[in-house]
């Protein structure tokens, strides 16, 4: 088939490879506008863009879906279907419209379960044991379009967002060229998801990341790790933001015992900070202007005699 492929971070990078590698032709690419990235804020393409200008494809940046000589230029590709992996643009339905196969979306969750933005991060901020990936038509209401194919993942206790993540797109990439091939074998139907079980996964921000030490040791764990890499956990300390890194539970008995929430003990090798219920082992930390290490050597400062314990804010 003669697809246009719509993606923009690199999660979408592993789908548009595994397309490019198939048996089916990537016309163009559609992708979101340069925008700031990294520490410089430097304007900067999309990844898909960059990988999509390696290959010598065309590339779409429209700053709205809507625009006019967007969808002229999808009428002359007319292409027989489009692939999505997190392109982040709401399509209208005149570009919906346009290919004969509409818009086959791979999404990151066993839906109609964590419809939305971030479905990996609240799989795991959920406690979740098992989620996945899915190929659907997409549709104007959210995530809600007929499924074409599924498959399942373990969610790990110590998963973090991106390492689940990493391992659903390679996954989610191969479920998209097969169900690619089945809508050109015309060996595929899209089935209505079901009206039960539906839940929403809105985009997770910075002041969702911060971690509140009130809560019970697993709920901080999940949250911390459901913002792994990105928006990124973080806890104030003596009025400064300290990015956090994923946390050790310890068994509900085990030392040091005692701590108020958010309450620091330091060890010559490990640091330890209260909860709501009993504390966890801090791992990697990032002080402001300064680079990301362990919790103990960030610490080795602040040891010695104190007048009032050490706390998170």
């Amino acid at each position: 088939m003669r697809l246009v492929f719509a993606g923009t971070p690199a999660v979408a990078v592993t789908a548009l490879q595994a397309i490019l590698a198939s048996r089916h032709t990537v016309e163009a690419v559609v992708t979101r506008p340069d925008a700031p990235a990294g520490r410089g804020r430097r304007v900067e393409p999309s990844p898909v863009a960059t990988v999509a200008r390696d290959a010598g494809i065309e590339v779409l940046t429209p700053a709205r879906p809507r625009e006019p000589w967007f969808l002229d230029r999808l009428r002359e590709i007319a292409p027989d279907c489009c692939p999505v992996t997190a392109y982040g643009g709401l399509l209208p339905q005149q570009a919906l419209d346009i290919p004969r196969h509409g818009w086959v979306n791979l999404h990151f969750s066993v839906l109609p379960a964590w419809r939305g933005a971030a479905p990996v991060h609240h799989a795991i901020l959920h406690g979740d044991d098992v989620t996945g990936a899915t190929t659907f038509r997409l549709v104007a209401e959210l995530d809600a379009g007929p499924v074409y194919g599924v498959l399942t993942e373990t969610v790990r206790p110590t998963d973090t967002t991106g390492e689940l993540l990493d391992r659903l797109a390679t996954d989610g990439a191969q479920l998209l060229v097969a169900t690619l091939d089945g809508i050109e074998e015309g060996s595929l139907r899209a089935v209505p998801q079901p009206a039960e079980g539906v839940s929403l996964a809105p985009k997770l921000t910075p002041a969702d990341a911060r971690v509140d030490w009130k809560l019970p040791a697993h709920l901080i764990d999940r949250l911390i790790r459901a913002c792994t890499p990105d928006p990124g956990p973080w806890t104030e300390f003596e009025g400064d933001r300290i990015k956090l890194w994923p946390v050790t539970l310890l068994p509900d008995n085990a030392p040091p015992a005692g701590l108020a929430p958010g309450e620091l003990h330091i060890e010559r090798g490990a640091v330890y900070a209260g909860t709501g219920s009993h504390p966890v082992r801090l791992g990697d930390v990032q002080p402001p202007g300064k680079r990301r290490m362990p919790a103990a050597d960030w610490a080795r400062g602040l040891r010695g005699d104190q007048a009032k314990p050490v706390s998170f804010g």
